[in-house]
C-alpha cells in the first residue's frame, strides 16, 4: 500500500499562526454502520431498521466494496488508527461476519497495530460465543447499550434487555478478555427521581467498566418519544441529575473529557476523541458519514475538507454499484471550517488549543477567536495562553453558547 507523504501545508504554532512547513494530514478513523436492530427504540434517531432477516454476507462483501472505493482517494490512503462499528446493533451480526469484516478491512488498508477497534451492543443480543468471536475477531473495545439498570425504566425505554442481562453482558464480557468497556447510561428518564438517577449510577459503577457515556433522555422530532412525548421529570430536577452525576462520576475516578464521556485513566474513547478534535474518517455503510481532508501539494492553495454521506436506506445501499455509490459530497467552506471544528472541540472539557484549529484546518487561527469574541464577552468561553476553554457556565450552556456561534459572523 501506498501511503501519503507529508505535504507542504499551513502548519500552525500555539499561538494559532500558520506557517509553511512539512505536516501530516489529520488521524484517521473508520466508522462502520450496521443499521439494523431488534425493535426501534421510541427514543431513537439513529439511522436503523428493525428487523428479523439480516444480510449478513451481502452486507459485509457491500461494506469492503465500499471501503476500497474509499481508500482510492489519495488523502484515504494512510494508515487507520481507531475502527468503530456502530448502529442500530452490531451485536446483532455473529462472529464470522464480523470476522470477515475486520479481515477485509486488515487486507485493504493499514490497520495500526495498536487501534482502537469498538463494537456497539445491546445486552440482549449477548452470549459467551459471540463475544468470545468478536474478541477473536479484533474487537478490543465493547460498547454495551445498557441505558439504565432499572427495570421500570427499561420497560418504559422499551429496551429488549432486563437488568440481569446488562449485569450478566459485563460478566461474559470479560470472560471473554474484554478489558475496555464502555456504558451506555441515560438519566432523565420517565418518572425519575434524583434517589433513582444515583441509583442507576451505582449499579453501573458495581461493574466497574472502563468508560461511561452519562447523558440525558431528549425527545427527537420524527420519534414515537419525540410524537408522543412521556412525561419527563422537571426540567431544574434533570439538571440537577445532570450535576450530581458528573460530580460523584468525577470522585468515583472518572474523569469527564466531554460534555457525556467519563473516563478512568487511560480509557479515553480514542475514535470520539478524534471526531471532537476535527480528525478524519471514513465512513461505510448505509447513511455513514465521513470527513476526508485533502492537503494540495501547493502551499499557496488551502486545504480542501469533504463531508461525505451514503445512502440512508439499506435496501438502496446495497444495490447501488459502488462504481456509482451515489454519495452525497459537500466542500466545506471557510465558515463551515470555522463553526463544525468549534461545534465539536468545545464539547471537549479542556478546550482545545488554538493552534489545533489552525493545525486542521489549514486556516488561522485568528478565525476561530473572532468567531467566539462574543461568547468570551458573555463569560461563556475564556481565551488566553493559547487555549479557548468554556467556563463553568458555558458548559453548563452549552446549546447557547453554540447557537450563538452558528449565529456569529467570522
Amino acid at each position: 500500500m501506498h501511503l501519503v507523504e507529508p505535504c507542504a501545508c499551513p502548519f500552525a504554532d500555539q499561538a494559532g499562526s500558520v506557517n509553511t512547513h512539512h505536516l501530516e494530514l489529520p488521524p484517521l478513523g473508520l466508522y462502520i454502520h450496521l443499521p439494523w436492530c431488534i425493535r426501534k427504540c421510541p427514543y431513537c434517531d439513529f439511522n436503523s431498521y428493525p428487523t428479523s432477516e439480516l444480510p449478513f454476507a451481502a452486507y459485509s462483501e457491500r461494506l469492503l466494496a465500499d471501503l476500497e472505493q474509499e481508500l482510492s482517494a489519495p488523502a484515504a490512503q494512510r494508515p487507520i488508527q481507531t475502527v468503530f462499528i456502530g448502529g442500530g446493533t452490531p451485536s446483532l451480526f455473529p462472529g464470522w461476519a464480523i470476522r470477515r469484516l475486520l479481515d477485509g478491512v486488515r487486507s485493504r488498508s493499514e490497520l495500526a497495530a495498536d487501534a482502537e477497534i469498538t463494537l456497539e451492543s445491546n445486552p440482549g443480543t449477548l452470549d459467551p460465543q459471540r463475544l468470545d468471536d468478536y474478541r477473536a475477531a479484533g474487537v478490543n473495545r465493547l460498547s454495551l447499550g445498557v441505558q439504565s439498570l432499572s427495570a421500570k425504566h427499561l420497560r418504559q425505554l422499551r429496551r429488549i434487555h432486563g437488568p440481569e442481562e446488562a449485569r450478566a453482558a459485563v460478566q461474559m464480557a470479560r470472560a471473554a478478555g474484554f478489558t475496555n468497556i464502555n456504558l451506555d447510561l441515560m438519566f432523565g428518564l420517565p418518572e425519575q427521581d434524583l434517589a433513582q438517577a444515583r441509583a442507576d449510577l451505582d449499579e453501573a459503577l458495581a461493574l466497574v467498566p472502563e468508560h461511561l457515556s452519562y447523558y440525558q433522555l431528549t425527545l427527537e422530532p420524527g420519534t414515537v418519544f419525540g410524537t408522543r412525548p412521556p412525561v419527563l421529570p422537571d426540567p431544574d430536577l434533570i439538571a440537577e441529575m445532570g450535576w450530581a452525576g458528573a460530580e460523584y462520576l468525577e470522585t468515583s475516578g472518572y474523569r469527564r473529557y466531554e460534555v457525556s464521556a467519563y473516563a478512568r485513566p487511560g480509557y479515553i474513547c480514542r475514535h470520539n476523541l478524534n471526531y471532537w478534535q476535527f480528525g478524519d474518517y471514513l465512513g461505510i455503510g448505509a447513511g455513514a458519514h465521513g470527513k476526508l481532508t485533502t492537503c494540495p501539494q501547493d502551499p499557496a492553495h488551502p486545504w480542501q475538507i469533504w463531508r461525505t454521506e451514503k445512502p440512508r436506506h439499506p435496501r438502496l445501499y446495497l444495490r447501488t454499484s459502488p462504481a456509482w455509490p451515489q454519495v452525497r459530497r459537500r466542500l466545506l467552506t471557510d465558515e463551515d471550517l470555522v463553526v463544525e471544528f468549534a461545534l465539536n472541540a468545545l464539547r471537549l472539557t479542556q478546550g482545545f488549543a488554538i493552534g489545533l484549529f489552525a493545525a486542521r484546518t489549514g486556516r488561522p487561527g485568528s478565525w476561530i477567536t473572532a468567531k467566539l469574541t462574543t461568547a468570551a464577552q458573555k463569560g461563556l468561553v475564556q481565551i488566553g495562553h493559547g487555549r479557548i476553554e468554556p467556563t463553568p457556565r458555558g458548559y453548563d450552556l452549552l446549546d447557547s453558547l453554540l447557537l450563538d456561534l452558528i449565529e456569529t459572523e467570522i
